[in-house]
Parts: C-alpha cells; sequence; structure tokens
C-alpha cells in the first residue's frame, strides 16, 4: 500500500472529523470545535495520506524534553493491519529522540497491548508507576 507521512498543521475539520467518526470516537465528533482547538494547541501532528484522503493520524502534547504526552494514534478501519499505525508512532518517536518519558492511555484490550508493547512501550505497573487521570 501506498501512503505518506506528513507534518499535520493546516488540520481541516472536514478531514478530521470524518476519520474519527469512522473509529467510533464520538466525545471528540461531539465536540469539533474542542478537536479543531486540540489540534491546533498540539505538540505534534503527523497524518497518514492515501492519495488525498486522510487514512490516520496521530497528536502528541507535552515540552518535548522531558515528556511526550501521545493523545491520539488512529487509523480508519479501512487502513488498519496495515503498518500505518506503526508508522505514524515510529514517525512522532523519531521527532523526539531525546524525550524523557513517552506515555499514552489507551483501551485495556489485547489488540492494543499488544500493538503498543510491539513498539517498545511497557505498562506503567511494570516500571512500578501508577497512572491517574481525572475526566470532565
Amino acid at each position: 500500500m501506498e501512503y505518506r507521512i506528513t507534518a499535520y498543521k493546516d488540520c481541516s475539520p472536514d478531514d478530521i472529523l470524518p476519520l474519527y467518526a469512522a473509529v467510533g470516537w464520538t466525545n471528540y465528533t461531539s465536540r469539533p470545535e474542542m478537536l479543531m482547538k486540540s489540534f491546533e494547541h498540539s505538540l505534534c501532528t503527523l497524518a497518514a495520506w492515501k492519495d488525498r484522503h486522510l487514512v490516520g493520524v496521530i497528536r502528541a502534547v507535552g515540552d518535548g524534553y522531558s515528556t511526550v504526552l501521545i493523545q491520539d494514534l488512529l487509523v480508519h478501519p479501512d487502513f488498519q493491519r496495515q503498518g500505518i499505525g506503526t508508522a505514524l508512532l515510529t514517525a512522532l518517536v523519531e521527532r523526539f529522540p531525546n524525550v524523557y518519558q513517552m506515555a499514552l492511555l489507551t483501551d485495556d484490550v489485547p489488540r492494543s497491548r499488544g500493538f503498543y508493547e510491539a513498539n517498545g512501550f511497557a505498562e506503567v505497573s511494570s516500571l512500578g508507576c501508577l497512572a491517574y487521570v481525572r475526566m470532565n
């Protein structure tokens, strides 16, 4: 499959909203203004394109030195299991080679665990850590 990974600076709701809807992330699609602001204020956003169609995106927040938090990594269902998620994750990691910690929250399902562990991430409990989150 031919696709390209690019920096994603001029985010368009016409591209982003259908992608988030396709993966069922309605917390974002029901708040499009929040989603667009989150892209505007992210540390780094990268996109995967098939021709002119947005098929995947990764978005990170943080300072880029001590912490990078991977906030979103999603690939359109029609393009999953083709290496796009790994390519997006690898491209992001390569942009911050000296960051002290790169973290993320994800669903506790075998597929997610396998994906992130295969890409060098460890569950925080294995590091003697505990994660907390407060949702509004």
